[in-house]
């Protein structure tokens, strides 16, 4: 029997955890507080019952503010002890810092950009395993959490920087990503779609599909973001996802924000 336990039940994983059970697996989950059929992060004879009985793990819990690994402090040893047939982390393309628009792959050093804790994090994760799949995501969109629900609540803002590109990728994109792993070697993965986009420009195509208004183009100083919306405009790159397409035989459904957009409105 196939059986995956899963820290941290947030939106992808709780995504994964939906293909997985429908295919026949049984999927145990951890959040921080038991609750729809989750087992507590901090119930340790709960947590160590559900790795022994784990053919593979998948962990989405990134670090804590202070730099700290949850995942890998309380239950590190008991993983890399454990007898699985595969494990995998959700990561970040922010570990690659700013390259000023230019394409990035998994050769590229990391460590650079403002997430330390998350390069440090996704360091010791490929380290802690040899069956290890670490898997680097820009953007994340899908059902309910996308720019046509920002644009539907009138808070959408276009940023004018010319310049400026974002990779994104379908959050069930991600979840063929994982699931192609299973068959596929270890190692790190950027899972991003084809197109990198500025930001303007998808929110105009969502506004257009809505038959809403597009936005203003604002500037940065003038769109009066958060603190954590600044810090994605201090970062340009283009993710590459050549290796997961050649050693995962992995393609996205959708290739780039339009296709993905449109699948969403349907």
């Amino acid at each position: 029997m196939l059986n995956m336990l899963i820290f941290g039940m947030g939106y992808t994983s709780s995504r994964l955890a939906q293909r997985l059970r429908a295919d026949g697996w049984t999927v145990t989950g951890t959040r921080r507080e038991a609750q729809d059929g989750a087992i507590a992060f901090d119930d340790g004879p709960a947590v160590l019952a559900a790795l022994a009985e784990a053919t593979h793990i998948f962990s989405s819990v990134p670090p804590a503010r202070d730099g700290s690994e949850p995942v890998l402090d309380h239950y590190g040893a008991a993983i890399t002890s454990a007898s699985l047939r595969w494990s995998g982390y959700l990561s970040s393309t922010g570990v690659y810092g700013d390259l000023n628009g230019a394409w990035v792959d998994e050769s590229a050093p990391i460590g650079s950009g403002r997430r330390k804790a998350r390069s440090e994090a996704d360091q010791n994760w490929q380290g802690l395993r040899s069956d290890m799949r670490v898997f680097r995501l820009p953007g994340i969109y899908g059902p309910g959490r996308s720019p046509l629900s920002r644009v539907r609540d009138g808070k959408a803002k276009r940023v004018d920087m010319p310049e400026q590109v974002f990779s994104r990728i379908h959050v069930d994109d991600i979840v063929d990503a994982v699931i192609a792993s299973f068959d596929g070697p270890a190692g790190v993965y950027n899972i991003s779609d084809d197109q990198p986009a500025p930001q303007h420009a998808v929110i105009a195509h969502a506004a257009r599909l809505l038959g809403m208004d597009v936005p203003p183009l604002l500037s940065l100083e003038d769109a009066n973001l958060s603190q954590a919306a600044l810090g994605f405009y201090e970062e340009n790159r283009r993710v590459a996802n050549g290796k997961a397409k050649r050693l995962l035989n992995w393609q996205p459904q959708y290739p780039d924000y339009k296709a993905g957009l449109q699948s969403l409105l349907d």
